[in-house]
């Protein structure tokens, strides 16, 4: 007779303090008060890539997105930004994610390597329409799963080559948990089920240059992923109790170095979206700084296009090389500076006007502009230093060194600034007056009953929705 194996260090039920306190935090954090700063910033994110997801519309992601959503049906619980389109959960997540990235607008990590917003708020949003949640607890499911995501990056994500799902993942999975309620023991399987889909997404997505897939990548996908962990654990599903310790756990599986309590390094005492970067211009990241340099340069002695004779860009090498003449107006830092000297700004609107690419005037000025990979900026990496030198036709030389770019924790961005990006990006799709409503909806969520309440501005009208067919 075969004596049966001892499995049971397979299937203990045993749960690690950090699986307990990290598991309790989460299904804690719906009636858990957040400092004053934290629903500030909070709110601002929000805004910021709601204004993202808005804008996306009119980009052919966002386009696709709604497209495919309407195309998909589904039973009519949860709202497509931007659209006149009701449906399941799980899609209005997927569709929102894809929005809401379909630029370069939208948040990410101060560190680099992640665009949180763009899942955790769509994630937030869907699951917080299923359950019908406040506009408070909302805010701190959105909160949460900013907290997740950004432990998750600085625990596994050094052991992974990519990490944009991780994060989306795990952030939007966090924040449809929240949303629905979840106790401390499904938070556990949550985690589980979170984990399983965390690994996904390969850098083929830099290939893309519709922006489609990269899109897919760091927001549709970790938001539906999460919207669909938290309603199968709803609806009774179990999994593992403990998927952060015991074999071929989480943190063993990707990067085996890691010390699986960074999941639960100073919760309640650092936030993660207090951690996030607000992007003053709708660009790639690494384009951050040198607009930034320009900027601050025109300030302090101002100068026209044709008095420049040439610019030259110092950045980090690998930031070069993600911006360097790439056919994308957004991703193509010789081209928006050449836009910064003709436009002395750079707009939603100019970042993505490829037809002005190839303008004549906008050649003309791209011609002067050298991009130099500096390897000692790279060694400062994950901060984006640049430095931006300006010659003069006259043989006037100026500097400029930014070493946090406008909207970073360190440099951050006034309410004000919050509210005049967000108007600049929704105004054009949803018109001055709903634009202005839903900033203050969004802004005031404390007084919101159901989060239902913001479906009539986030779809905007009759006008819009023929746009998008």
């Amino acid at each position: 007779m075969a004596v049966a194996q001892d499995i049971s260090p397979i299937i203990s039920p045993v749960v690690s303090p950090v699986m307990e306190k990290l598991s309790a935090y989460m299904a804690e954090a719906r009636n858990r008060a957040l400092p004053d700063n934290v629903v500030q910033e909070t709110k601002h994110h929000i805004l910021d890539t709601v204004a993202a997801m808005v804008s996306g519309s009119e980009l052919s992601p966002g386009r696709m997105a709604i497209q495919f959503a309407r195309a998909y049906g589904g039973e009519k619980i949860a709202t497509v930004v931007a659209s006149q389109v009701l449906c399941g959960p799980i899609e209005a997540a997927f569709a929102n994610g894809e929005l809401a990235h379909s630029d370069e607008s939208d948040d990410d990590f101060t560190t680099g390597g992640a665009h949180p917003g763009c899942a955790v708020v769509p994630a937030a949003l869907a699951a917080g329409e299923q359950f019908g949640i406040t506009g408070t607890h909302f805010l701190r499911a959105v909160a949460l799963g900013y907290d997740i995501a950004m432990r998750a990056m600085k625990t596994i994500g050094p052991g992974m080559k990519e990490t944009h799902n991780l994060v989306g993942t795990m952030g939007a999975t966090a924040a449809a948990g929240c949303a629905a309620s979840l106790t401390a023991q499904q938070m556990r399987w949550l985690l589980d089920y979170a984990a399983q889909q965390a690994g996904a997404g390969i850098g083929a997505w830099r290939r893309d240059t519709d922006h489609i897939e990269k899109a897919f990548v760091f927001g549709a996908m970790g938001a539906r992923n999460g919207v669909n962990a938290a309603l199968v654990v709803h609806s009774g599903w179990t999994g593992v109790n403990d998927i952060l310790s015991g074999p071929n756990n989480f943190v063993e599986s990707y990067n085996p170095k890691a010390d699986p309590a960074g999941m639960i390094e100073q919760l309640g005492e650092r936030y993660g979206v207090v951690q996030t970067t607000l992007k003053k211009w709708t660009t790639g990241g690494p384009i951050q700084a040198p607009l930034d340099a320009l900027d601050n340069l025109r300030k302090r002695q101002p100068f026209q296009a044709d008095q420049v004779k040439q610019v030259v860009v110092r950045a980090a090498t690998s930031a070069a090389y993600t911006v360097n003449n790439r056919d994308m107006p957004d991703i193509c830092l010789q081209h928006l500076v050449a836009v910064m000297l003709i436009d002395k700004t750079v707009s939603f609107r100019a970042a993505h006007d490829k037809a002005r690419m190839q303008d004549p005037a906008v050649l003309r000025e791209r011609a002067k502009v050298q991009l130099v990979p500096d390897e000692e900026l790279e060694r400062l990496i994950p901060v984006r230093v640049a430095i931006v030198e300006v010659t003069l036709t006259d043989g006037t030389r100026l500097s400029e060194r930014v070493e946090h770019v406008r909207g970073t924790p360190e440099n951050p961005m006034t309410r004000d600034e919050v509210v005049a990006k967000a108007r600049e990006l929704m105004s054009p799709v949803l018109g001055a007056s709903v634009c202005s409503s839903l900033i203050e909806r969004v802004l005031t969520l404390d007084n919101v009953k159901d989060v239902r309440e913001l479906r009539p501005l986030l779809q905007g009208d009759s006008q819009l929705e023929r746009r998008n067919k």
